[in-house]
């Protein structure tokens, strides 16, 4: 059975038990701030499991994009070097939200196992929850007295809470899980050896392979647990893992998921893959890593998370180079070589996860540039490694931190370095640099969460009112919060109702205030938790049950609206301008300015920069009314044409937002104006690269652009006014620049006359070191320009030679460097090995080509000492 059979049996089946099969959430998590990205199939609907939200429907199925690399789940390390752990891995999951539990969660496993997959029940053993006595809590009796009637009672395994007890976090809603393990060994190794002996101890051929969790209490932020009003069904099998049991294989690399690209990479490098788990055939751990790791990269990057310097982008970037790293130093390919991997991952995927074949291009386009510049700097670190002296032949500790956090070495490649070397390498003093570096992170994302004070009990989801209403008054305070981050107390509340946009699709959050009859509290912030509505105020209520009044800073507001329209007015510009490849990659909107970020692979011309943004001026002065379909059906959306961005996960019902249906029609759920018209006029004031094959455009309306077109002409008339003349202002200036230019050259000939006139001095200083004539003097020259003809003339005119001038430009002292070719032959002398030597005295550095080089310093009173240096190192 293929794969795509097995994920499309596992749908087929549970929609024969009355579940809605749903599309996966993105990969890439942005409403939620203790995930980065999807790591479980239950984070699209935490909601539904915290009470923020109803469910639509009570049971569910679908197959989620997950990755695990950091946090709780950071398996990073495992991938590759043993048979199962991934980092980008589909999750096939059910869950019932307070309707079925326990009964038919494990009876429809069986089934689905035993008789639609046909796996033989004689190799599956179950595991329950086996209680804990600190936590108070028993045996899961409920779940062993069901599991007795399908399975023999040798077969059900009692383990502890860190096997069998699944929680969210360190608060939220958790409980007792059931596993589900598959013996995947020979007859005669089970024959041998009791699988029940060996499921949760990592071994490689008994693996788990269905969790299902049984969701009935929640954590509170003290550590204590209280039963949940409802309990609820949450469910995960590894797609990867079940497709090895059914295909009869002994590793997740050997099924059909993996298999093909494996076989492509064994062909490009030319080394065959043997399927080893052990550290003797390291090429094998490269390909299984490079297999694995292009899918979490393109993935991510499919769902609008690009590689970074931080964040969940430095995760990504961090994936990738590993990946780099492997093919690199164990399969000697030096050129870029995952984004070749590209079309075969998208083809794989293109009727589950569609998102990818859509921006193929663009995708590898980002790899591409991605593996360039990491190529780049490895190259580096190997730089870094040859000019490395060590002490004893050891490489100390914080070097090799330096060669992993600078130039992404793992420890193991730098270690395969120094043995070649002839080198020990310290790896403690290495694992302390990583702890320290830890311990900083750790620091620096100290944040701790109280548990939520209720004051409406049973409260229902947050009514926004923001799209009409400025203000609401008899507002009530649900529940309130305190968070600790670094040591600071944060305050947060949730209201019944707001007016208070939440911080969203690029927008920033309101501000504002609320206000009761005794008290005034100020809304700095207001934020989305899933889809809690959070305002983020600057102190707790004193008497929380009072009515409140609900006010938005509402001139913020406007010119944040001004904005937001203003992105969309331009998304359609640059399609119409640079064509429909166009896609929005990210956007920053806020009162004062905004930034709009897009797919196109090269800088945009002045000319089309001026195209667009008459266009969006033009569509400002019609005066285009605003179309809100608030609540539509997403199949009526797409029939529109309605705009769709990549990595948003869309309902069952959308909000429209159209702009003439004829030019800019997006799904949003943002604040807009009523009529374009409100918008006065945009003023891009900048087009750059932010990443491969993404652009940037920062811009301002209103105001903020008028002010600046007043500030640009009046700036224009100053320099109109400093000319005097009847000229246009650009002749005027173009005239200005061409008698720049010859004066300079002027002056830069008469500086090279002057400097050339110092020859015949400087060669009768002359002198005779080892027989080879060596001049090495201090020139008064201050041009570095200049300085270098004059070394090369003075070369010419003394024949084979090492020639050493120091000069001092701009009170920064200079070395250059020029030596015959016939001696670089027979002396083995280098100018770049000469000035990188004698530039540690000017306290600078430098280097070049064994002929010519040139160093830098900052002391310029060591410039004697450097030249007279010369005759040593000779």
């Amino acid at each position: 059975m293929k794969s795509g059979e097995i994920r499309e049996k596992f749908m087929e089946f549970f929609q024969s038990k009355q579940h809605k099969v749903v599309a996966s959430a993105p990969i890439v998590v942005k409403n939620d701030p203790t995930l980065m990205f999807t790591n479980a199939g239950m984070n699209q609907f935490k909601d539904y499991f915290l009470g923020n939200k109803e469910p639509d429907v009570r049971r569910v199925a679908d197959t989620q994009k997950c990755l695990r690399v950091s946090g709780k789940h950071n398996d990073l390390e495992e991938v590759g070097r043993d048979s199962y752990h991934h980092t980008m891995f589909e999750m096939l999951g059910n869950w019932s939200f307070g309707d079925y539990f326990k009964t038919e969660a494990i009876a429809w496993a069986w089934e689905l196992l035993v008789d639609v997959y046909k796996i033989d029940p004689d190799r599956l053993y179950v595991s329950v929850f086996g209680g804990d006595e600190q936590e108070g809590l028993a045996v899961d009796t409920e779940a062993v007295d069901i599991w007795k009637a399908i399975v023999p009672e040798d077969r059900i395994l009692h383990f502890d809470k860190k096997d069998n007890f699944w929680e969210m976090g360190d608060s939220g809603p958790c409980g007792p899980c059931s596993e589900i393990h598959v013996d995947l060994r020979s007859d005669e190794d089970r024959a041998k050896v009791d699988g029940a002996t060996l499921v949760n101890m990592d071994d490689p051929e008994v693996i788990e392979i269905w969790n299902l969790v049984f969701i009935q209490y929640n954590r509170k932020a003290d550590g204590s647990l209280e039963q949940l009003p409802a309990t609820h069904i949450d469910t995960g099998m590894g797609l990867e893992r079940v497709v090895m049991a059914i295909q009869g294989k002994k590793t997740n690399y050997d099924t059909d998921i993996f298999s093909h690209f494996i076989a492509k990479i064994e062909a490009d490098s030319g080394i065959k893959y043997t399927s080893k788990y052990d550290d003797s055939s390291k090429t094998d751990i490269a390909m299984r890593v490079i297999s694995d790791h292009i899918r979490a990269v393109a993935f991510t990057i499919a769902d609008g998370q690009m590689p970074d310097n931080s964040g969940a982008g430095y995760v990504i970037r961090r994936i990738l180079r590993r990946a780099v790293r492997y093919y690199y130093s164990l399969l000697n390919i030096k050129e870029p070589y995952m984004y070749t991997l590209l079309p075969m991952l998208a083809d794989q995927f293109k009727d589950v996860f569609p998102e990818l074949k859509a921006q193929e291009d663009f995708v590898k386009k980002v790899i591409l540039e991605e593996e360039k510049s990491f190529l780049r700097t490895l190259e580096g670190g190997l730089k870094r490694i040859a000019s490395i002296e060590v002490s004893d032949n050891r490489l100390d500790g914080k070097t090799a931190f330096e060669l992993y956090d600078t130039y992404g070495f793992p420890i193991d490649l730098t270690n395969l370095i120094a043995e070649d070397r002839g080198w020990t390498l310290d790896e403690v003093g290495f694992q302390a640099a990583l702890n320290e570096q830890k311990a900083r992170s750790r620091a620096d994302a100290e944040k701790s969460v109280g548990d939520w004070v209720e004051v409406v009990a049973d409260a229902s989801a947050t009514l926004f009112k923001g799209y009409d209403e400025d203000r609401l008054e008899d507002v009530r305070i649900t529940r309130y919060r305190i968070t600790e981050v670094k040591g600071k107390p944060t305050y947060q509340l949730v209201l019944d109702a707001t007016p208070f946009y939440a911080e969203g699709g690029g927008q920033v959050g309101d501000i504002g205030v609320l206000k009761s009859i005794n008290e005034t509290i100020h809304v700095i912030n207001t934020t989305k938790e899933n889809d809690l509505i959070i305002h983020h105020v600057n102190a707790l209520p004193e008497k929380p049950t009072s009515q409140w009044e609900a006010v938005i800073k509402e001139d913020r507001r406007r010119l944040v609206e001004n904005n937001h329209t203003a992105t969309h007015l331009l998304h359609a510009a640059l399609k119409e301008v640079l064509g429909t490849h166009v896609n929005q990659k990210g956007s920053l909107v806020k009162d004062d300015y905004f930034r709009f970020d897009f797919s196109h692979m090269e800088k945009m011309s002045i000319e089309d920069i001026k195209r667009v943004e008459d266009i969006v001026n033009q569509r400002i002065q019609q005066n285009i009314p605003l179309q809100e379909d608030r609540a539509i059906p997403i199949t009526q959306a797409q029939e529109s044409g309605a705009m769709m961005l990549f990595g948003e996960k869309y309902g069952d019902t959308v909000r429209m937002i159209t702009f003439d249906k004829d030019y800019s029609i997006e799904l949003c759920g943002g604040c807009h104006v009523p009529a374009t018209g409100k918008i006065g006029v945009l003023k891009i004031l900048s087009e750059s690269g932010i990443a491969a094959g993404v652009r940037r455009i920062e811009a301002i309306t209103a105001t903020a652009a008028l002010d600046h077109i007043n500030s640009e002409l009046d700036q224009l008339d100053e320099v109109r006014n400093q000319f005097k003349s009847k000229l246009p202002i650009a002749e005027s200036v173009s005239k200005l620049i061409d008698e720049n230019k010859d004066l300079t050259k002027q002056l830069d000939q008469l500086k090279l006359t002057v400097a050339n006139a110092q020859i015949g001095i400087l060669a009768d200083k002359a002198r005779d070191i080892g027989g080879v004539k060596v001049v090495a003097s201090i020139a008064d020259v201050d041009d570095s320009k200049v300085a270098k003809t004059l070394v090369y003339n003075l070369a010419e005119k003394i024949g084979e030679s090492v020639v050493l001038l120091g000069i001092v430009s701009n009170g920064k002292p200079q070395l250059l460097c020029h030596v015959s070719p016939s001696l670089i032959a027979s002396k083995h002398y280098s100018a770049g090995n000469i000035v990188k030597q004698l530039a540690t005295i000017i306290r600078g550095g430098g280097g070049g080509q064994p002929q010519f080089a040139s160093a830098g310093g900052s002391d310029p009173s060591k410039l004697e000492e450097a030249i007279n240096g010369l005759e040593g190192l000779l």
